[in-house]
């Protein structure tokens, strides 16, 4: 059985999409699934990088294309009213919920959904202790140890090698966006296509 690394933050439709797309794209395939909530704006700060949503244009033709992206997966999205929003009472309640940096994909589903569904404030003081009693978390989400926590699984991830989210991470290998779970299902399936990527240095051709 594989196991995959799945790096998200919830300010982002695209994990969204990945997170309700992933059962059906691994359907049938031995896998699990470890979540680990990390900070993408301390992704893009390390890179030098702006967020899709704080360039003009690509930040509207963001919001377009995630739209047309939950239409063809049959996924349920709308807009929050704010976006880009601070992530991080979300994120540190994921980390608050769990063991050893990780959430469950039952606190990443409330919380995915909090954000990507019937398009409120996802980071309304009201909505965020509305949720944080719904999960009812281990520990407090503004403790020093969570906020750490989520610090340190920001940092592991750039170790890995992780530059955005959605990343799924497995056997040191790195597959990155929604785009990427048919090459992650190839992989997994044993795809020696996908294997071969890894095989050589880049850059090169088949």
């Amino acid at each position: 059985m594989k196991h995959i690394t799945f790096d998200l933050d919830f300010i982002s439709p695209y994990a969204y999409l990945a997170f309700e797309a992933l059962p059906q794209a691994l359907m049938g395939l031995s896998y699990q699934v470890s979540y680990r909530p990390i900070l993408f704006a301390g992704l893009l700060k390390h890179h030098g990088q702006r967020g899709p949503a704080q360039i003009v244009g690509k930040r509207e033709w963001t919001y377009r294309q995630v739209l047309w992206l939950a239409q063809q997966h049959q996924v349920a999205l709308q807009l929050p009213a704010q976006h880009p929003f601070n992530p991080l009472g979300l994120l540190r309640l994921a980390v608050a919920c769990g063991q050893d940096g990780l959430a469950n994909r039952q606190v990443c589903e409330t919380l995915f959904r909090h954000v990507w569904q019937g398009g409120a404030d996802a980071a309304d003081g009201q909505r965020l202790q509305q949720v944080s009693a719904w999960l009812a978390p281990l520990r407090d989400p503004a403790s020093a140890a969570v906020k750490a926590q989520l610090q340190a699984n920001t940092a592991q991830a750039l170790a890995d090698g992780v530059f955005g989210v959605p990343s799924f991470q497995v056997d040191g290998k790195l597959f990155w966006g929604l785009d990427a779970l048919p090459m992650l299902r190839a992989y997994l399936a044993g795809d020696a296509t996908v294997e071969k990527l890894w095989a050589a240095p880049m850059p090169f051709n088949f």
